[in-house]
């Protein structure tokens, strides 16, 4: 097919980005977008520099190990032969491949040993000095298995979904349409349990290293139970956490494991955080999304409680109103810095999306309807509700 008159530079590469940014920003192993002879279409997530500046010929083509993949027909994972992890997710539309979604472009944890196997002077013909050349080297880096397979998963259900598109773009027949439609709400919802998935994966490393460094000054003054709860909260957390593999759970599980992080956040901050939870019975038993209040609580006390002196309080509550339910998060904090607050009312400004993605979750679940809101937010402290249902959705 004529590369200019290729749909999949016509229709889906100018929406691309926007469409999936709130996968994106979860992410950050790359990815992008790729015509069948090896043009790179659009850069979702930028590739590592040693990938772009010494192993591509043009910063527009992917490398000669992909070419050679391309040509062979073989579309799947594969290691270059640096021993980086790759993939190629073909876009088919009625028996023809227009493009793939690719990327990766990481080491496997064990595998790293690898990258100090490059010999730096093999790309001196590119006209780079050597410190940077090793730099490029160095800044190659290596991720666990699981978040590989989440990021294999991901990259196929988005080649699936934008074969989908362009199939619906240039097809006439109602059953045809009717058909589709139920498929891309189908790989959508797919999509959204990755979404879960990857921000399960994504624990914030500060937070981990914070608690850590605190448990083991804890440790080392005394031999307490203190401690042992410390380490069996942060167990739990991490468990529950790391293991998700249906996207909706209780409120009460849900609570259970804010009051897990809270009480690893009590320690760490001691006088200068106080929190309560307040939730109704009733309300426990109803099923939420996960990691949808976690965000919200780490929220006030990173912006709120963390920048005063005296710190402060965060409390939980929870009502059922007729037909739905609604939980405040409330700190009586500095509120949302106001350059936070408008980059979650920007769409443009990726430093927001963190909030925004929860909310489009919440609505893209529930119904456009419920998702966050920010009641307040002013010196005094800030109030977030997350409104959900109390009637099941059917999936």
């Amino acid at each position: 097919m004529d590369k200019s008159n290729n749909p999949l530079k016509k229709l889906i590469a100018p929406n691309l980005y926007n469409h999936y940014s709130s996968i994106l920003s979860l992410s950050d192993i790359p990815l992008f977008l790729l015509d069948t002879n090896g043009d790179i279409l659009l850069e979702l997530i930028p590739s590592p520099n040693f990938c772009t500046h010494l192993c591509q010929e043009r910063k527009d083509r992917v490398c000669s190990d992909y070419m050679r993949q391309l040509k062979s027909g073989c579309e799947s994972r594969f290691t270059c032969k640096y021993g980086l992890e790759n993939i190629l997710c073909p876009i088919i539309v009625q028996e023809e491949t227009l493009g793939y979604i690719a990327g990766m472009q990481v080491y496997l944890k064990e595998n790293e040993y690898k990258k100090h196997m490059i010999n730096i002077h093999s790309f001196e013909k590119r006209d780079t000095n050597l410190e940077l050349i090793a730099k490029y080297i160095a800044s190659l880096v290596a991720v666990d298995s699981n978040k590989i397979k989440v990021q294999e998963q991901l990259c196929g259900q988005i080649a699936k979904n934008i074969s989908l598109d362009l199939y619906e773009s240039i097809s006439h027949s109602h059953g045809d349409l009717e058909r589709l439609s139920i498929e891309k709400e189908i790989l959508e919802k797919k999509i959204i349990d990755l979404e879960a998935k990857n921000m399960s994966l994504a624990v914030n490393p500060h937070f981990l290293f914070n608690t850590l460094n605190c448990i083991a000054r804890i440790a080392y003054f005394e031999n307490s139970h203190t401690t042992e709860e410390l380490i069996y909260c942060l167990s739990d957390l991490l468990r529950y956490n790391l293991k998700q593999d249906n996207q909706l759970h209780t409120i009460d599980a849900e609570i259970n494991n804010i009051e897990k992080y809270l009480y690893i956040q009590k320690a760490r901050f001691k006088n200068r955080l106080e929190y309560s939870i307040d939730v109704p019975e009733e309300v426990k038993s109803y099923k939420i999304l996960n990691m949808v209040i976690q965000p919200i609580v780490e929220n006030s006390i990173i912006h709120g409680i963390a920048p005063k002196r005296d710190g402060g309080k965060v409390s939980i509550y929870a009502e059922k109103y007729h037909s739905e339910i609604i939980i405040f998060i409330m700190d009586n904090g500095n509120g949302f810095p106001r350059d936070v607050l408008l980059n979650i009312k920007q769409i443009d400004n990726k430093s927001g999306l963190g909030f925004r993605n929860t909310d489009r979750r919440l609505k893209k679940y529930y119904g456009e309807q419920y998702g966050l809101e920010i009641v307040k937010s002013d010196y005094s402290g800030s109030t977030v509700a997350i409104t959900i249902p109390t009637q099941p959705i059917v999936r």
